[in-house]
């Protein structure tokens, strides 16, 4: 007699909670992705449009924002090169950005585009926002940190990538 006990192993709620565990960690850097391209492609369109960004010198400069930052950046030297070409660093930066945010929010190249958005970041916190005290006042860091899972784990699901992984699979006329 088993006074009620249960002694068959198959427990139909649990084979439930596991595919509901399986998909939610399938989904789970989706939103991440969503974010940081959203807000990357923001970025990049904001100082595109942002004729005082766009200058050497001037309120809201890139160059002006340089200047402010050299001496308390980790890295005086990386800001001198932005500072030999101020409006060029200010374009490639929005450029960067804006392609990292499109690659990521599409996952086209997503891990290639993590680790742009990562590099753009860690050079950020390592000079606009390095002076941050207490650190984690400093947004780059949180940025950069965010980046690597997508990095490591590049665009599983709805994504342009995925799309190409299995039209591969397709092609060679198996699933592995």
């Amino acid at each position: 007699m088993t006074h009620g006990m249960r002694t068959d192993t198959h427990t139909p709620y649990l084979d439930g909670d596991r595919s509901w565990r399986d998909n939610a960690t399938r989904f789970a850097l989706l939103p991440l992705r969503i974010f940081l391209g959203v807000t990357f492609i923001y970025a990049g369109l904001d100082k595109l449009t942002d004729s005082a960004f766009l200058k050497d010198s001037g309120s809201g400069s890139v160059g002006d924002l340089m200047r402010s930052v050299r001496d308390s950046s980790a890295i005086p030297a990386m800001v001198d090169m932005a500072l030999k070409n101020p409006v060029g660093f200010g374009y490639a930066i929005a450029f960067g950005e804006l392609a990292v945010g499109i690659g990521t929010l599409i996952g086209l190249l997503a891990r290639i585009a993590a680790l742009g958005g990562a590099l753009i970041s860690l050079s950020l916190w390592l000079t606009v926002s390095w002076a941050s005290d207490p650190y984690y006042y400093g947004n780059d860091l949180a940025y950069l940190m965010a980046w690597l899972p997508l990095v490591l784990a590049g665009a599983s699901v709805f994504s342009l990538d995925a799309a190409l992984r299995a039209r591969r699979r397709q092609r060679a006329g198996g699933y592995r």
